[in-house]
C-alpha cells in the first residue's frame, strides 16, 4: 500500500515524475501559492526538473490554491480545468503554461 500524498512527498517526487520529452524548448517556473501550506516552485530548463519549497523571485506562471485542491489535481481525482472553473485555482501569469502543466509529469 502505497502512503498518503503529502505536499512534502510530492514537492521530492516532481522530478521523478517529469516527462522531458514533453518539455521541448520549455523554460518555465511555476510557483504554487499554497492558503494553507508552504509555497513550492517547479522550475523546467533544458529538458530537466526541479522542485523546491519557497518562492521564486520572478516566475512566469502562478497558481493560487489550496494544498487538498492540490493534492486531487495530482492524484487525478480532479482536473486543473475543473477547479478553476470551481474557484478553486487561480491562475496568474503565462496561463496557457498550465496547460501543458499536465502532460509535464506523469501521474
Amino acid at each position: 500500500m502505497t502512503s498518503p500524498l503529502t505536499l512534502e512527498r510530492i514537492v521530492n517526487k516532481l522530478p521523478e515524475k517529469f516527462n522531458p520529452d514533453q518539455a521541448s524548448g520549455l523554460n518555465a517556473v511555476f510557483q504554487f501559492r499554497l492558503s494553507d501550506a508552504e509555497s513550492f516552485f517547479i522550475s523546467i530548463e533544458e529538458n530537466s526538473c526541479q522542485s523546491r519549497f519557497g518562492e521564486h523571485e520572478d516566475p512566469n506562471l502562478v497558481l493560487h490554491l489550496n494544498e487538498e485542491t492540490l493534492i486531487r489535481v495530482i492524484n487525478g481525482e480532479q482536473d486543473g480545468m475543473s477547479a478553476y472553473l470551481k474557484g478553486q485555482l487561480r491562475a496568474e501569469g503565462n496561463v496557457m503554461l498550465a496547460t501543458r502543466l499536465g502532460k509535464l509529469f506523469s501521474r
